[in-house]
């Protein structure tokens, strides 16, 4: 008996009452390492303050109001503990389906969906290495001389935060391209003959997805867009798609 034959027994023996009860398995231990993660940050809240501070070289942050950075350190706590957690809710959702998938179905969607969360912390990375600092040293260099730079660290995290995200779900782009080659949606072929209409959804894209206004962190986003649908490109020529 092959692969794809034992995988479709093994999805129909199981009842609808056993699928509910995995699910629910699956989503509360993902919660439960999403509480454990979320409270263990709050012990490393200075480290991580600091660590994302760390592009902003030469501002002085400020608390403008009453609590401003008790309900900034929640978000900070919140949102690593769904960094951390992400892989793992990830794995539980490659183990809930793996038994109902083909060989070939396997083969696409779990490289696919372990490759997307690779992609996102690359972006995460890219943002917070790259385009963050890009993006900091414009607007605290410029009127300097006349104005010293004193930052609400709540607008600040704010913005950090939506630059590293928005990255983040950029690099998706090849994941995208892969989905729809190997399910003969678009070629290869088809996606090289609009380059130049994707040049400029790259420029559009970078102005929408960075929250800073300088055109010179836009054009590294828009850079980084086009390299990753090349990238792509590349992938479904290796593949012959």
């Amino acid at each position: 008996m092959n692969k794809k034959t034992s995988n479709n027994i093994n999805a129909k023996e199981m009842s609808i009452s056993e699928h509910l009860n995995e699910l629910r398995q699956r989503v509360l231990t993902t919660l439960l390492l999403f509480g454990i993660s979320t409270f263990s940050s709050f012990f490393m809240l200075k480290e991580l303050t600091i660590f994302l501070q760390r592009p902003a070289q030469g501002v002085k942050f400020l608390q403008l109001a009453p609590g401003e950075y008790f309900f900034v350190s929640v978000k900070i706590a919140f949102y690593c503990g769904v960094l951390l957690c992400l892989p793992i809710a990830i794995y539980q959702i490659i183990m809930f389906i793996l038994p109902g998938l083909t060989g070939t179905e396997a083969t696409i969607i779990i490289p696919s969906l372990m490759g997307s969360v690779c992609l996102f912390f690359i972006g995460i990375l890219f943002g917070y290495t790259v385009l963050a600092p890009a993006a900091l040293t414009f607007f605290i260099n410029y009127g300097a001389d006349i104005i010293e730079p004193i930052w609400s660290f709540e607008q600040y995290f704010d913005f950090i935060l939506l630059l590293l995200l928005s990255t983040g779900l950029a690099f998706q782009i090849p994941i995208i391209q892969i989905f729809l080659g190997f399910l003969n949606v678009i070629s290869s072929g088809q996606m090289i003959s609009v380059w130049k209409y994707v040049i400029v959804l790259a420029t559009i894209l970078g102005a929408v997805l960075t929250p800073s206004t300088d055109p010179f962190t836009q054009l590294l986003m828009a850079i980084a867009i086009i390299l990753l649908y090349f990238s792509g490109i590349s992938f479904l020529i290796i593949f012959k798609k």
